[in-house]
C-alpha cells in the first residue's frame, strides 16, 4: 500500500491558524473585547460635563462604549414611557426615577441617589450679579433665564425660590424659558438673557462672569438619582462605577454633594 503523503501547509493556510490563535489570545487576555456592548444613556443636562468624563473612565477600564443623550429629565422621562432604548437614566431628580420603577419600566432595586444639585445665579458680565443676589430684586435687567420648571428640576428650583422670596409675579413678564437648563445656561452665555438661573456643574470650572450660589435651604433639594432600565452585565457595571470612589470623585470636582 502506497502510503498518503501529508501535504506541506501553505504559506496562506499557515498565516490564517496565526491569525485565528493571535485573536484568541487576545480575547482570553481580556475578556472585556469579547463581551463589551455599548450602552444607552439618558443624562440630564446639568450632568453632561462630568457624565462625559465618568464615561471616558469607564470606557477606559471595562472597554464598554457609553452612547449619551443630554437632556430634560422630563423630556428623557416621557420618551421612555414611549420606549425609548435607554439602558440607563441619569435624571436630575428623584420623583422620575421613583414613577419608573413604581411602573415597572425601571428595574426595581436599582435606584439611587448619585448627587445632590447646586442652583446658581449666573451673568456671563462679570459686573453685574453681586455677592448676595440682590440684583433680582432691583430688577436692573431685561430677561432672566430659566429651565422650563415642568420638564427641568432646576428650573423647578429656582421658580421656587422665586416664589419664596415674593419675586416672581414681578420678575415673570421677564422669564424666559430654555427646553433644559443646557438651553437655559446658552441663553445666558450668549447675552440672550442678561442673567438666570443654572447649575454650579455648568460653572464650577470656569471663571467667567458673576454669580451668586443660592443658599440650599432656601429651595427644595436636587437630589439627582439613577436608575436601571434594562438589565445587563455592562449597564450594571456603569451604575456601581458611577457609585465607586473614581466616580463619586469625578462628581465632587464638578461642585455636586454626594452621600
Amino acid at each position: 500500500m502506497t502510503p498518503t503523503l501529508r501535504q506541506p501547509h501553505s504559506r496562506q493556510s499557515l498565516l490564517r491558524r496565526a491569525v485565528i490563535t493571535g485573536m484568541a489570545t487576545i480575547i482570553l487576555a481580556f475578556p472585556a473585547l469579547a463581551l463589551a456592548k455599548d450602552i444607552q444613556v439618558a443624562v440630564a443636562a446639568n450632568f453632561t460635563e462630568p457624565a462625559k468624563d465618568i464615561a471616558q473612565a469607564f470606557e477606559k477600564k471595562t472597554g464598554t462604549h457609553v452612547v449619551m443623550m443630554f437632556g430634560a429629565s422630563g423630556a428623557f422621562y416621557s420618551q421612555i414611557q414611549q420606549g425609548a432604548p435607554f439602558d440607563v437614566m441619569l435624571s436630575a431628580d428623584a420623583e422620575r426615577p421613583f414613577k419608573l420603577e413604581d411602573s415597572g419600566l425601571g428595574i426595581k432595586g436599582t435606584r439611587f441617589t448619585y448627587a445632590y444639585g447646586k442652583l446658581v445665579l449666573w451673568s456671563a458680565n462679570p459686573a453685574l450679579i453681586d455677592p448676595a443676589g440682590k440684583v433680582l430684586a432691583q430688577g436692573n435687567f431685561q430677561h432672566l433665564a430659566i429651565a422650563d420648571p415642568v420638564a427641568a428640576p432646576y428650573g423647578a428650583a429656582a421658580v421656587d425660590y422665586l416664589r419664596k422670596r415674593g419675586l416672581y409675579d414681578a420678575l415673570a413678564p421677564k422669564i424666559v424659558k430654555g427646553a433644559s437648563i443646557a438651553q437655559a445656561f446658552s441663553f445666558i452665555d450668549t447675552g440672550s438673557a442678561e442673567l438666570g438661573f443654572v447649575a454650579l456643574s455648568q460653572i464650577h470650572q470656569s471663571h467667567k462672569g458673576s454669580r451668586w450660589v443660592v443658599p440650599i435651604k432656601d429651595y427644595p433639594a436636587i437630589e439627582q438619582q439613577a436608575i436601571l432600565l434594562k438589565d445587563s452585565p455592562e449597564a450594571r457595571a456603569y451604575l456601581a462605577f458611577l457609585k465607586s470612589s473614581a466616580g463619586l470623585n469625578i462628581i465632587k470636582s464638578y461642585g455636586y454633594d454626594v452621600k
